[in-house]
């Protein structure tokens, strides 16, 4: 099968692939990054562990216009909301004359606690849009339904990136001592303040408890981009405090699961890190320490038991989570991918009907135009006038050997190296 993956961030192309690979695994994925603030660099795409056939980095009127999407199977749209509903434009318009067409499959990242009605209008029109648990299925049709939007295009799956090793309460700590592992966000909390109190508690932890290691896990490097922006880096905060920090306190980066490999306690604000430690049966700790508040999404893990702060965790606090509730939020699912693969047999059993997003022309002009025009696109969906212009050159591809070896030398963002090296 040939999955082609459009993704604006890290985090959405760690989604996207993982999607593709659970779908079917052994398939062709084609990488698209979408140009912008976001874009990742190169050790990030790597840091996911899944190497695409090909990459490509360009404009979502670039992406929509590229040739091998008429031999796709499966196109996943891995991007904000706006971009969305934009590709969604853009792709009914490329494939308006077609008889073949690829599935299109969206869905979000993590966890869905805001704008939930505008998001989900946004992706309104996708042949599949994933609900990630049985509990986003009933919201996702509470919103659908009264709309006349068709239910069947919901589809349950559950976040591709929740790994099958189990957390054993029992094992030893021969190797290395028991570890906490602090998982951190670009914007949660945003304040200066309030990420500086989380990096003092997460310090004041590691000296009071000097057998334990205390990893900070990060992100991203300072000055890469994220989905989200972070105005504030923890390693940065740290060199302006300009104390020193405990020996059993580390930096970490690298790929989350195998940080939790090394992990006993999950500590975070709201990461979908909890949703991974969670899903393996570790001790899990959802800080409160600056609220429980929508703002902040630690309000969607209430029901799950292991709401706590950090006092509570210097006494030695290990919360495990309710079986009740991360059944619900699909968590620990046995077949996460089986619906899903079930339903795209289905679409690609007969030919597919024209793409139709829910906003329109008609319906929303103001709302639909200024979607499309801030992403270069007219109110149809087709190219704007200047699209070309405002592109940095034509599309790039290369292929999985030169995205190795952007990886091994640490290129900032791929596509400049990529035309050096005679990319094509």
């Amino acid at each position: 099968m040939r999955i082609h993956v459009l993704a604006d961030s890290d985090t959405r192309w760690k989604w996207g692939a993982g999607l593709a690979v659970g779908l079917a695994p052994g398939s062709e994925v084609h990488a698209h990054m979408l140009r912008g603030r976001s874009t990742p660099t190169a050790r990030q795409l790597a840091e996911v562990g899944i190497t695409p056939a090909s990459i490509t980095e360009g404009t979502l009127a670039e992406f929509a216009a590229a040739p091998e999407l008429a031999a796709a199977d499966v196109v996943v749209l891995g991007t904000v909301g706006g971009a969305t509903h934009s590709a969604l434009h853009a792709l009914a318009h490329r494939f308006r004359n077609s008889l073949h067409r690829p599935v299109v499959m969206t869905g979000y990242v993590g966890v869905v606690y805001e704008k939930m009605a505008d998001g989900l209008l946004l992706r309104a029109g996708a042949d599949v849009v994933l609900a990630n648990s049985p509990f986003d299925r009933r919201r996702f049709r509470d919103v659908y339904a009264p709309l006349g939007i068709p239910e069947s295009c919901i589809v349950q799956t559950a976040l591709p990136f929740l790994d099958q090793r189990p957390y054993d309460m029992n094992r030893t700590h021969a190797e290395h001592p028991y570890t906490v592992c602090f998982a951190v966000q670009p914007s949660v909390p945003e304040d200066r303040n309030g990420r500086l109190y989380m990096l003092r508690r997460a310090i004041s932890h590691a000296r009071r408890r000097p057998g334990r290691d205390v990893l900070v896990k990060l992100r991203s490097r300072p000055g890469e981009a994220t989905t989200h922006v972070e105005a504030h880096h923890y390693q940065v905060l740290a060199e302006q405090t300009g104390e020193p920090l405990p020996p059993n306190l580390h930096f970490v980066y690298g790929n989350m699961s195998e940080t939790l490999d090394r992990t006993d306690l999950l500590v975070t604000v709201s990461s979908t890190a909890a949703l991974e430690s969670m899903h393996r049966g570790m001790p899990t700790a959802i800080l409160s320490d600056l609220g429980v508040r929508e703002i902040h999404g630690n309000h969607y893990f209430v029901g799950s038991g292991c709401v706590t702060d950090w006092s509570a965790i210097d006494e030695g606090a290990a919360p495990l989570a309710h079986e009740s509730w991360t059944a619900d939020q699909g968590i620990r699912s046995t077949d996460p991918f089986g619906e899903l693969r079930h339903r795209i047999a289905e679409l690609r059993r007969f030919p597919l009907p024209p793409i139709s997003p829910y906003y329109t022309a008609e319906s929303a002009p103001e709302y639909v135009a200024t979607l499309l025009r801030r992403r270069g696109l007219n109110p149809d969906g087709s190219p704007g006038a200047g699209a070309a212009t405002r592109s940095r050159g034509p599309m790039r591809r290369t292929s999985r050997r030169v995205l190795k070896v952007a990886y091994q030398f640490g290129v900032q963002r791929v596509a400049p190296k990529i035309q050096q090296w005679g990319g094509v």
